[in-house]
């Protein structure tokens, strides 16, 4: 059969802003701090277990209330719904508390998409039928579910006075007495990154922002927001709003410090020290093959599943590896680009 092609062959790729507030730097920490499947990789990892030795009882039980309903989700929702509350704790606090009822649980129920958005309105209406659909939409999530079923049944005014004392403790002792020092850190990383944004396509850009994550356009996504964070390295966390795809990149090791001319990369570095390991190289190796279950790695390579979480982990924080359709999968792109990287370090 004879087609005759009309469509254009340029691919339409998406709009990329960068944007840095300390709020949203607080609620990535509450995020890291309360994550006890990823804690153990995190960089911060010391910082924090000193942390919890000198914060009040008061934060300790409010995070504990995190750990136990993943509030942080909420905060960063509510950060996102409203520009100007994202970038002062007093603005944010009386934002939150004038939002009726029905407003605080659209907005802290995850964006599902944009097809969805009339079944996350009567959601959070109370719907019964549409809770369950919001469910069975983010099923494939570890913890989106019980997430949506705990926004369904919160008292809405205890929810607002957990989430704005947490974020007000928080501020006091991880981030007020550091305010200025993390202001130039987040600022200078945004600075070095419009200073190359120009020089790349979107994909290439986000790319290497992120160290290493190939994400291309999405149907009803325009937009991709960059924010850069300290507080959850090695980890990029993603998102979406609507519209918009959201990626907490790991701050440059250049922003923190900029007058060290020998210092690599972040993710150079991360990489590196992944492959290290001589499991975790046999593991790149599996996975060079096809695609493995979690289950399939231990056997294949008669590794306790312990043993084998904890390496994936680290692998997947260097965005070495990734999940997909719970299966573990190379990121062939972030393998093959290391000899470019290095060779980028060694002549800048």
């Amino acid at each position: 059969m004879n087609v005759l092609n009309i469509a254009s062959r340029k691919r339409e790729s998406y709009n990329i802003k960068l944007d840095y507030s300390l709020l949203w730097e607080s609620a990535l920490g509450i995020a890291a701090i309360t994550n006890s499947r990823l804690f153990d990789t995190l960089e911060k990892r010391s910082e924090f277990v000193k942390y919890k030795k000198i914060m009040s009882k008061e934060l300790l039980t409010e995070l504990d209330f995190v750990e136990e309903n993943n509030t942080w989700k909420c905060l960063l929702q509510l950060l996102h719904s409203n520009k100007a509350a994202s970038y002062n704790l007093k603005e944010f606090i009386a934002y939150v508390y004038d939002l009726t009822e029905e407003e605080m649980r659209f907005i802290c129920y995850p964006y599902t998409g944009i097809n969805s958005q009339k079944i996350r309105k009567r959601a959070s209406q109370g719907n019964e039928e549409s809770i369950q659909v919001l469910k069975e939409l983010t099923s494939d999530n570890l913890f989106f579910p019980s997430y949506i079923e705990f926004i369904s049944n919160v008292d809405v005014r205890e929810l607002k006075n957990h989430l704005i004392k947490l974020i007000t403790k928080w501020n006091e002792v991880l981030i007020n007495p550091y305010s200025e020092k993390l202001e130039n850190i987040l600022k200078n990383d945004i600075e070095n990154k419009e200073l190359q944004k120009n020089k790349m396509s979107a994909e290439e850009f986000v790319n290497w922002t992120t160290g290493g994550i190939h994400y291309t356009p999405e149907p009803n996504v325009q937009n991709v927001l960059l924010i850069p964070q300290l507080t959850y390295r090695p980890w990029n966390i993603e998102s979406y709003i609507e519209g918009t795809k959201v990626f907490y990149y790991p701050v440059s090791n250049e922003s923190i410090s900029p007058d060290d001319k020998y210092l690599p990369n972040y993710f150079l570095i991360q990489k590196h020290k992944a492959l290290g390991d001589e499991v975790r190289l046999k593991m790149i190796k599996l996975l060079y093959e096809r695609d493995f279950t979690l289950q399939e790695i231990t056997e294949k390579l008669e590794l306790g599943k312990s043993t084998a979480h904890h390496h994936l982990k680290i692998l997947r924080a260097a965005t070495l590896v990734e999940i997909k359709s719970s299966k573990y999968r190379l990121r062939d792109k972030s393998i093959n680009s290391l000899p470019k990287e290095l060779e980028i370090y060694l002549n800048q």
